[in-house]
């Protein structure tokens, strides 16, 4: 039996490591085909706009985290001229048990991708682009050198749009995250997910820990010049004092813009949904985070890490959403 801790993960995402996951998240859980509360409802999508995004991102041979993780505001943001760029391939080689993008031993390697991202975000006039990646626990460097890469194209070819990324834990080395901040994105994101008590159960391999060092360690090497960012989940069963914990310690850790969203479980392989939280919940939530000091906070039922990014931070060009206004 191997003992390297980067080897790969073949467990389930329902049942992580043969475990009972009703015996943590409660059994009364909610069925995976049912009618959702009103306030899921959102357009289908498919405007002129989004088939252009579309059209693009298919040429250019881009992966979208808008797409692969099954976004359900995948049709208002791509309207709005505006998406999160995966890097890395589309296969992660962990397994969390809330997340739909597909997991198992990676081949893509594709040293031209950071030229080709930066040149559909010039293409598309954003003010504010977004860079994620799966998790590449099979390289050296954890996949920091592609993030280093995508953030010195997009300097060169579209050097008015700020960039954000959304990178993995790089498995708590500090060199890799070292060599990304050096690079000065504007937002460093980094998502917790869930409260600490889930880990076991949504993000196993993973450590609450970790990621907060991870955090706090890019707020000390970045100083002012990087905005820190980080997001959890609702609707595993956490409690609203179990959030509001975890917003402290997020706090503690030199965590300035938060965002809080509500799970939805993709297929019947994945975490079942204990409960759907009401929007009036949300807004006690961010109320309680606002009290803690954060900058900005963004929650709500429909939102994700990448959701109106571009309005997180201060800008410096001019326009509402991520489009720039003409020149």
């Amino acid at each position: 039996m191997p003992t390297d801790d980067r080897r790969l993960s073949t467990r389930s995402r329902a049942n992580p490591g043969g475990m009972d996951v009703l015996s943590v998240l409660g059994t009364d859980v909610r069925p995976l085909r049912e009618r959702k509360p009103p306030w899921f409802k959102v357009p289908a999508p498919g405007g002129q706009r989004y088939r252009e995004l579309t059209q693009l991102i298919a040429d250019e041979n881009l992966h979208t985290v808008c797409r692969e993780a099954a976004c359900p505001n995948v049709g208002e943001c791509w309207e709005r001229g505006t998406a999160t760029f995966m890097i890395l391939g589309d296969t992660c080689t962990r397994r969390c048990g809330f997340c739909n993008v597909r997991t198992g031993k990676p081949t893509w390697s594709d040293p031209l991708e950071p030229a080709r991202v930066a040149r559909s975000i010039a293409k598309m006039g954003l003010r504010h682009a977004v860079i994620t990646s799966v998790d590449r626990d099979d390289l050296p460097d954890y996949g920091a050198a592609a993030f280093v890469g995508v953030i010195r194209q997009v300097r060169a070819q579209a050097p008015r749009c700020k960039v954000e990324v959304l990178t993995p834990d790089f498995r708590g080395q500090e060199m890799p995250l070292a060599k990304v901040i050096a690079e000065r994105p504007d937002v460093f994101n980094h998502n917790v997910e869930v409260v600490p008590r889930l880990y076991p159960v949504a993000r196993r391999g993973s450590r609450f820990e970790r990621s907060c060092r991870v955090l706090r360690n890019a707020k000390a090497i970045g100083g002012e010049d990087v905005t820190t960012k980080s997001g959890l989940m609702v609707g595993l069963g956490e409690t609203h004092e179990e959030m509001v914990q975890a917003f402290a310690i997020l706090r503690e850790h030199g965590v300035q813009v938060l965002t809080v969203g509500q799970y939805l479980r993709p297929t019947e392989r994945h975490l079942p949904v204990v409960r759907y939280w009401h929007p009036d919940e949300f807004a006690a939530l961010e109320q309680a985070a606002y009290g803690l000091g954060f900058e900005h906070i963004a929650a709500g039922p429909l939102v994700r890490s990448s959701y109106h990014a571009d309005q997180h931070v201060v800008q410096r060009r001019p326009g509402s959403g991520p489009l720039a206004a003409p020149a």
